[in-house]
């Protein structure tokens, strides 16, 4: 029961990880201008994300949600500006020469930033409600073992998309040559500054 209640879990975080958004694109590239593994990182910061906003519907956490819901327009200015700041950062940024060092710390701050970035997505804790409830996947009588076994699925589909992604753009990273990856730059850049300025414009409209 709980094993099928995992693999529904998983299905569920499959499903909200794989539609490309700004994480998505900042996941590809990453992986291709400093490494798979730091791709993988950054993925596994929205997996995390993930992970917590499906516990929350999940164990009916409604204090934490209506917490969320209270602050929506906070979180969405923030989550904008730092979009902005990731879009005008890749925007500007030179091709990488060589693949990026490792370090604990740039491995820490790519999986920090996206799991931030995630958190303060108050619409994906929406997404998970509705797919909870829509689906039957959580009632009254549900044991904390099958609650937790959904969940821990949700974490692990997610991580098993970004797995993938970063790990399958590297295959093509030998085709390309430092100009296509400066218009790569370019267009992720401008594209998460996009996400950036619609989160800023959806947060400002709400409140005038």
């Amino acid at each position: 029961m709980e094993g099928w209640t995992l693999l529904k879990g998983m299905g569920l975080g499959l499903a909200i990880a794989a539609p490309v958004g700004p994480i998505g694109l900042l996941c590809i590239r990453r992986s291709l201008t400093q490494g798979r593994w730091m791709g993988l990182v950054t993925g596994l910061g929205a997996a995390t994300a993930d992970g917590l906003y499906g516990c929350i519907a999940g164990f009916g956490l409604t204090a934490v949600a209506d917490l969320l819901v209270d602050h929506t327009q906070m979180l969405r200015l923030m989550g904008g500006l730092f979009l902005c700041y990731l879009g005008l950062t890749t925007l500007r940024a030179d091709p990488a020469r060589e693949a990026a060092k490792l370090s604990s710390r740039g491995l820490w701050g790519a999986y920090a930033s996206t799991l931030v970035l995630t958190l303060t997505n108050p619409a994906t804790i929406f997404s998970f409600i509705a797919i909870f409830a829509g689906l039957g996947l959580v009632d009254s009588s549900q044991s904390w073992g099958a609650s937790l076994a959904l969940i821990f699925g949700v974490f692990l589909g997610s991580a098993l998309w970004w797995l993938c992604l970063s790990w399958g753009v590297t295959l093509f990273s030998q085709r390309l040559t430092p100009t296509r990856l400066k218009w790569l730059n370019r267009l992720a850049g401008a594209a998460i500054f996009a996400f950036g300025l619609v989160a800023i414009g959806l947060a400002i409209g709400s409140v005038l």
